[in-house]
């Protein structure tokens, strides 16, 4: 073998490993482990919150804490069905979607609902639970007794920055539609303080809230006479990553209804009593 022949061959080698050293995707630790880091707030129970131990349904978290709650179980599921390592970042509300679009995160599971605004920035899965909408007051009020909308005319009534739960309260005729608070603890707050008289909420969250709190109620609406709302919640990953919504999307398949109601059953019967 000439010395041009040998130093061709060291060429090609150099661009071979130069190839595969750049095959890893962002989904890759560094120690060339799959991983499938999802972002959430840790601060929506029974969706997701902030615990101090661990225990058989948590997830450390960077820095200090572990993650619990429904989103938590539904995230070290899909992460085992695709065999990959699950890292939980706590995110605030507003931060999610960036994360999602710069690709700090790969996923959003976090109680949101797949709007047509949040569709024109990211992909979605289709829906891995439901529920309703309903109020949450407090038991000494006779609001706690009403059965429709038109019950909170009048009303001062409040729900979560930049969701759902804010965007319907204009449902309600003549009600005082308050300004948004950034988390649920902050807005229970508010309702035990007087200064809202009802929270908006999907039934979940409300049902964990009345359950640390039992001086509040849930209002369910009679039939017709509450929400209009889509109150299904999906799971968001990177606008065109068609790759990882299928991986994702398959595995939830994978994971019936009933096992996914029970998911939502055991998570408030768990909830920490500060969330």
């Amino acid at each position: 073998m000439d010395r041009r022949t040998i130093i061709a061959v060291l060429l090609a080698a150099a661009m071979t490993l130069t190839l595969l050293a750049g095959c890893g995707g962002n989904n890759n630790g560094g120690d060339g482990a799959k991983t499938f880091t999802v972002g959430m707030e840790c601060n929506y129970a029974p969706f997701n919150w902030t615990q101090v131990e661990s225990d058989d349904y948590s997830v450390a978290l960077e820095g200090a804490g572990h993650a619990g709650g429904y989103d938590v179980m539904m995230a070290k599921a899909l992460a085992d069905k695709m065999g990959a390592t699950l890292v939980i970042k706590k995110l605030s509300w507003e931060g999610l979607e960036p994360a999602v679009t710069s690709g700090e995160i790969d996923a959003i599971i976090a109680g949101m609902t797949a709007t047509p605004e949040r569709k024109e920035n990211a992909d979605f899965t289709t829906p891995y639970y439901e529920s309703e909408m309903v109020c949450i007051v407090r038991k000494d009020d006779p609001l706690a007794s009403a059965t429709s909308l038109a019950d909170f005319t009048g009303k001062n009534v409040q729900g979560q920055q930049n969701t759902l739960y804010d965007d319907i309260i204009d449902q309600i005729p003549g009600v005082n539609h308050m300004t948004p608070l950034a988390s649920y603890p902050l807005m229970v707050l508010s309702l035990q303080n007087g200064e809202a008289d009802a929270l908006t909420a999907e039934l979940p969250v409300a049902t964990g809230v009345v359950t640390s709190n039992p001086n509040l109620a849930i209002v369910r609406f009679a039939e017709g006479q509450g929400f209009q709302a889509d109150t299904t919640v999906s799971i968001a990953v990177k606008k065109g990553n068609t790759q990882l919504l299928s991986e994702v999307q398959a595995a939830l398949d994978t994971i019936d209804t009933d096992t996914r109601n029970q998911w939502m059953t055991d998570a408030v019967s768990r909830q920490p009593a500060n969330e």
